[in-house]
């Protein structure tokens, strides 16, 4: 295992993934729209044995299972514990013993060959230290003419729903450290040219990527105000700057009152559809 991968596992399995479970309700209502958009692409049927990686708290695993039936497998992995405790209740909860979990780093796991008929992510493939060495592992565990669907984000600066926050108090905060270009994170994928060539090196084909914008958001204002102060860019220079967070509330709010209506707050979001072949 690389040692970005172990600070990855870490990352996860402390403040980051404990806040996210926390917080699935509101992120799974954020995220699932283009989720769902996604797996258009896959077109899971029923029986069909799909891997979910990076499924996080279980959203995408638990609509796969429905779409594969009792017959059908939706084995959701993830480095994460708190989040897959979150996964494997809900999966209880819903009566889907077709939605399996486990804790496993799809770079590195032994996938028994040929195992999966497809493999899809919302937004859990842009971690890995070494991406065309993952995607290899994840192609070994489709079957031949398998599928892969996932979505990622773009750039920064086109996600609006990350990017407004964080203008609206740079004022506030000191400057954040220069992203390192292609690493590990959020927007490792946001070059669409690079993200192609990974897939192809890693043997697949049809490689297919479709940029999709749409507005999304996590409920009303305050709901999106407190998921705004703990999750992405603008959380994670507070979790390292407590001290200003009282003077950054109310710039935040009034960014976020801008896009306020009555389907709560939406603001723009930009990503890559991503499909592929085995």
């Amino acid at each position: 295992m690389t040692e970005t991968n172990a600070d990855q596992i870490a990352y996860w399995n402390a403040g980051a993934g404990e806040t996210w479970a926390a917080m699935q309700a509101r992120l799974d209502h954020q995220l699932e729209p283009l989720g769902l958009k996604a797996m258009e692409a896959l077109a899971p049927g029923k029986g069909q044995r799909i891997l979910d990686i990076g499924c996080g708290a279980g959203q995408s695993t638990l609509s796969l299972a429905q779409a594969v039936g009792p017959t059908g497998l939706a084995q959701g992995l993830d480095i994460s514990r708190p989040m897959l405790a979150v996964a494997e209740h809900r999966a209880r909860a819903a009566g889907l013993d077709q939605a399996q979990f486990m804790e496993a780093d799809a770079q590195t796991f032994g996938f028994t060959p040929h195992s999966f008929d497809s493999a899809f992510s919302r937004f859990g493939v842009m971690f890995f230290a070494d991406p065309t060495a993952a995607f290899q592992n994840i192609r070994k565990a489709l079957k031949p003419g398998g599928k892969l669907a996932f979505v990622c984000w773009r750039t920064p600066a086109e996600n609006l729903f990350m990017s407004l926050p964080t203008r609206a108090v740079a004022h506030l905060l000191p400057p954040a450290p220069p992203q390192v270009p292609h690493a590990p994170g959020p927007f490792a994928f946001a070059d669409g040219d690079r993200l192609k060539g990974i897939l192809e090196a890693a043997g697949f084909s049809a490689v297919t990527l479709i940029a999709h914008d749409q507005k999304i958001g996590s409920g009303d204002l305050e709901q999106s105000l407190a998921t705004t102060l703990k999750i992405g860019p603008l959380g994670a220079v507070l979790r390292e700057n407590p001290d200003r967070r009282e003077a950054v509330i109310d710039a935040v709010r009034a960014a976020l009152a801008a896009h306020d209506g009555p389907e709560g707050v939406k603001i723009l979001s930009a990503s890559w559809m991503v499909s592929a072949q085995a």
